[in-house]
C-alpha cells in the first residue's frame, strides 16, 4: 500500500525479510524496483520505496475510531492468483487484541506479540499480508498479518483474521523511513509466563500471575538492576501482570531509557527492582 507521493509502501516484514530483491507492480501496469527502506521484525512491519511520480496513494483513516461491528474491506494478492488483487468482506470483531505471531522453526525461536491489533473476520490468506484493510469510506484502518489457522491440534479455526491498526504501523514507518530502524525498549530477561507448577517449585502461591525469569542477559540493564534467574516479576509500575503477554505489552509502552519498578518474589520475599531500560539490540 503507497501511502505517501515519495512513492513510500507499509508491508508487513514477513514479506520482505530474506529478499534478494524487491518488484513492486502497480494495478495501472507499472512495474519497478523496490527499494527497502526499513524493517522491524518485533512489529512485523516494513518500509519499501519506489521512484517516479503520479502514484495512487491510499488515505489512512483513525483507527481509534473503529467500533466492533463496523464493516471492512481486506485488499491483497490472496494466494497469488492471477488477475491481479482479490477483495474480501466482513466486519471488525473485536480491538485491542493482543496476539503471538506464529515462531520461527528453523531456531525455535517464539514470534513477537502484536499489541492493540484489530480482529476481523474478512477472509484473509496468505498473500494478503501487507495489505490493506479499509473501511467503507474507502481510508486504511489497519494492515492485514495474521490469519488463526487453528484453535488447537486438530481444532480449526474460521473467521478470525487479524490487523496491525494504522495509528501504530504508520508511526513505526514513520521511524523506519526517518531512520531506517525502530527503537523499542529492552530489559534483558528471557522469561517464561508462571504457572501453577512452577510457583509451587518456588513456594509462591499456585494463583499468583506473573513471569518467571529464566535467564538474565549480561550487560543488559535487568543485569544492572540485580534481576536474578528464578525472580518473580508480578508487576510493572504497579500494573498487575494478568496474563501470559501483560509484560511484553507494559514494556512495549515504554521508551528506551524510561526506568520501570518491578515488584519481584525471590526466595519467597517480595522486593521492587528499579530498573532503567535500555534499546534493543539490532
Amino acid at each position: 500500500m503507497i501511502y505517501d507521493q515519495q512513492g513510500h509502501i507499509i508491508t508487513n516484514n514477513h514479506v520482505v525479510d530474506g529478499a534478494q530483491g524487491i518488484q513492486v507492480s502497480l494495478v495501472d501496469g507499472r512495474s519497478m524496483t523496490g527499494r527497502l527502506v526499513g524493517q522491524d521484525a518485533q512489529s512485523d512491519l516494513a518500509v519499501v520505496q519506489i521512484t517516479g511520480d503520479s502514484f495512487p496513494v491510499a488515505e489512512l483513516g483513525d483507527s481509534s475510531q473503529l467500533q466492533v461491528g463496523d464493516w471492512v474491506v481486506a485488499i491483497g494478492n490472496a494466494l497469488g492468483l492471477t488477475g491481479g488483487p482479490t477483495v474480501t468482506q466482513g466486519v471488525v470483531s473485536a480491538l485491542g487484541r493482543t496476539v503471538q505471531e506464529p515462531g520461527d522453526d528453523n531456531t525455535g525461536a517464539p514470534g513477537p506479540y502484536l499489541f492493540d491489533v484489530v480482529q476481523t473476520d474478512a477472509a484473509i490468506n496468505p498473500g494478503n499480508s501487507g495489505g490493506p484493510l479499509v473501511n467503507l469510506n474507502g481510508q486504511v484502518i489497519g494492515i492485514n498479518t495474521l490469519v488463526a489457522s487453528q484453535a488447537g491440534p486438530g481444532v480449526s479455526a474460521q473467521g478470525i483474521g487479524f490487523a496491525i491498526a494504522i495509528s501504530t504501523a504508520k508511526s513505526v514507518a514513520d521511524q523506519l523511513v526517518s531512520t531506517g530502524r525502530v527503537a523499542h525498549p529492552y530489559l534483558g530477561v528471557n522469561y517464561a509466563p508462571l504457572n501453577a507448577a512452577i510457583a509451587a517449585q518456588l513456594g509462591i502461591p499456585t494463583n499468583q500471575k506473573g513471569v518467571v525469569v529464566g535467564q538474565v542477559v549480561p550487560r543488559s540493564p535487568a543485569a544492572s538492576a540485580g534481576l536474578r534467574a528464578r525472580d518473580v516479576i508480578t508487576a510493572v509500575d504497579g500494573q498487575q501482570l494478568a496474563n501470559d503477554s501483560s509484560f511484553a505489552q507494559i514494556l512495549s509502552k515504554k521508551k528506551p531509557g524510561d526506568s520501570v519498578s518491578l515488584n519481584v518474589q525471590r526466595g519467597g520475599q517480595s522486593t521492587q527492582v528499579q530498573a532503567q531500560l535500555g534499546e534493543t539490540p539490532s
